[in-house]
């Protein structure tokens, strides 16, 4: 059994897999920091100014004693971190959009097909024209 799990483990398939597991986190952190360093700020300054993500709706606010001590956290809806979160996603769509047409084109033609030889029939008529001259 252990024999087939490393025959399993060691199939291209699986590592590609895992290659491509962690290149994917890789990636998704790339686009993360493009999206929350580079292209929020300009939509932002587009837009008056505004910063997407600290965008949020309150439904109860932090509670503190006293002593100044938080004795309740914030309870709010971040939508302006979930809109950072559709810039995202149309952006790493985007960039796959590129990488899929860009393998498409770099990936060869399938080779057409030989072109069929003459049949049977067509050589003997060939070779009795040709016996005729």
């Amino acid at each position: 059994m252990l024999k087939e799990f490393k025959n399993f483990i060691m199939t291209g398939n699986v590592i590609e897999f895992a290659v491509a597991v962690i290149m994917a986190g890789a990636v998704g952190a790339v686009v993360n920091g493009f999206v929350a360093d580079i292209a929020m700020p300009i939509v932002g300054m587009l837009t008056g100014g505004m910063d997407f993500s600290s965008l949020q709706y309150v439904l109860s606010p932090e509670v503190k004693d006293a002593a100044g001590v938080v004795t309740a956290p914030e309870n709010a809806i971040r939508y302006g971190k979930w809109i950072n979160s559709i810039v995202s996603l149309v952006v790493v769509g985007f960039v796959m959009f590129m990488i899929i047409k860009a393998y498409g084109k770099m990936k060869k033609p399938a080779e057409a097909p030989a072109p069929a030889g003459p049949t049977q029939e067509e050589l003997l008529a060939e070779i009795r024209d040709l016996l005729k001259k």
